[in-house]
């Protein structure tokens, strides 16, 4: 069973752990990072999208961002974002190539698979230059369907006008496009 940290509003854990469905289940505050990973095409610069498992518990089969994931108790971003990395597309890092882009807070509700989804996040949102092929990663099935490149500013329009099946936010996309620009 995951147990996440419960965290105050800046992200601080308070000492108290909390199973992570329970956190779904209550909508109880936890951490993520998220990890988005770009490359320059020309002077095109380009991101890379997860597609969501069709058997994940949110947003199944939805484009995603390209490496994100809770951070278990007792660990940090950083550390939590190098596993994800590592565990879903078999890219190995180290920490001084991640560009912090700011923290994210958020918190949703919504039905999936019939059950109620409560999510209450705070997110540290990093980026990544790794100029690689889409079919050289190395996806974690039970994750990840499958990864694409896009253009960044088509998926910005494509978000923004929902255009693809996605559960991304227009606001994280501004934040990457000021530290990316």
């Amino acid at each position: 069973m995951e147990r996440l940290d419960i965290v105050d509003e800046n992200g601080m854990p308070t000492g108290e752990t909390v199973a992570r469905v329970v956190a779904h289940r209550e909508g109880i505050r936890h951490r993520t990072s998220h990890v988005w990973i770009f490359r320059k095409r020309g002077t095109v610069v380009q991101v890379l999208l997860q597609k969501r498992s069709d058997n994940k518990d949110s947003y199944p089969g939805c484009y995603d961002i390209s490496s994100a994931g809770h951070i278990p108790a007792g660990c940090d971003f950083i550390p939590s974002a190098l596993r994800e990395l590592k565990e879903e597309l078999g890219v190995d890092i180290r920490a001084e190539e991640l560009i912090y882009c700011g923290q994210r807070h958020f918190m949703f509700e919504q039905e999936f698979h019939g059950e109620l989804f409560r999510d209450n996040q705070v997110s540290n949102v990093y980026a990544l230059w790794l100029d690689k092929e889409a079919e050289d990663f190395t996806l974690q099935k039970e994750e990840i369907s499958e990864v694409q490149w896009m253009d960044f500013s088509d998926c910005m329009e494509a978000v923004q006008e929902n255009r693809i099946s996605h559960c991304i936010y227009m606001e994280e996309l501004e934040l990457l496009k000021e530290k990316i620009s």
